[in-house]
């Protein structure tokens, strides 16, 4: 199997299990949303420490611990991170799979909109319009929701500043995973303590297959991350682009089909503006690396003299 070929089926496999993870997190009941982001945190790293124990690649420890400003980054990045997956927790655990995927769908844009005001970008045309009809988009959710679909815009924006941070780190996959996830280990793992200390854990008092499954949250977190960067490592942007619109559309169809969340006409209005941002957005940037790709096979112009 080729490299490419080999990158897409990392690709699928990420995001197919990020579509059905709401599934999962539904079996975790009764335990609330803080209790499984605090599980979901220490299980992650007990995990990735042993993957990076059988790779023998525990040294680059050493190397982080001379470099304050990437330890920083790596904090921020464990802020957003946290701040996510509490947000996804809870949408999920209070029947709102549907608003959940649509901060997924609207992550592409909200990347676009960081490049602008972060990293001082220029936008063609086309991304203007597709981030003109994502506007469009959240005013009518807000209306059909009567509110902000503020969930959707928090797992969007924490999601996309995560990416940024991480974009700029620059550090391996499972690496940066076990540092993040081990800044946050010494709260999660206090406030396990003290959950248990005033009889309110659930780990071990539901079911064994209920602990089994919270102890797994670490492999479930973990394993599509590294399938992730896998993926990122062998295919090229916008075959990467293309694959992560995979995960809502499960999502979306685990929170209408599964769960019977409602879709009314106005919200399903909103999903459709959402998804014709995301078409002009996509077709521009394959537009774009097809010309790309063009330049770069255009012979060099032969100069005089």
């Amino acid at each position: 199997m080729n490299q490419t070929r080999l990158g897409y089926l990392y690709g699928f496999g990420a995001y197919l299990i990020w579509g059905f993870f709401p599934v999962y997190l539904k079996l975790l009941r009764p335990a609330g949303p803080v209790e499984i982001l605090a599980h979901r945190i220490v299980w992650s790293v007990l995990f990735v420490a042993l993957v990076l124990a059988a790779m023998r690649n525990v040294g680059f420890l050493r190397a982080l611990a001379r470099r304050p400003r990437t330890l920083a980054g790596i904090g921020t990045a464990a802020a957003l991170i946290a701040v996510n997956w509490t947000a996804y927790i809870y949408g999920v655990n209070s029947d709102r799979v549907v608003e959940t995927a649509l901060g997924y769908f609207i992550n592409p844009l909200v990347v676009v909109l960081l490049g602008v005001f972060v990293l001082r970008e220029r936008l063609r045309p086309a991304q203007w319009v597709a981030l003109g009809v994502g506007a469009l988009a959240v005013a009518v959710l807000t209306v059909d929701y009567g509110r902000l679909p503020y969930l959707a815009l928090t797992l969007a924006f924490t999601f996309a500043g995560y990416g940024l941070v991480k974009k700029r780190l620059g550090l391996p996959a499972a690496e940066g995973f076990f540092v993040e996830s081990a800044v946050l280990a010494l709260p999660a793992l206090a406030y396990l303590g003290w959950l248990a200390a005033r009889g309110g854990s659930t780990f071990g008092h539901v079911s064994a297959g209920h602990t089994v499954l919270l102890a797994l949250a670490g492999a479930v977190t973990a394993v599509p991350l590294l399938l992730f960067a896998g993926a990122a490592n062998r295919l090229p942007l916008t075959g990467l682009g293309m694959l992560q619109y995979l995960a809502p559309i499960l999502q979306l169809g685990c929170g209408v089909l599964l769960f019977h969340e409602p879709l009314p006409p106005a919200r399903l209005a909103g999903f459709v503006l959402v998804w014709a941002a995301l078409m002009i957005f996509t077709v521009d940037l394959l537009r774009q690396g097809r010309r790309n790709r063009i330049a770069a096979r255009a012979p060099a112009p032969v100069t005089a003299g």
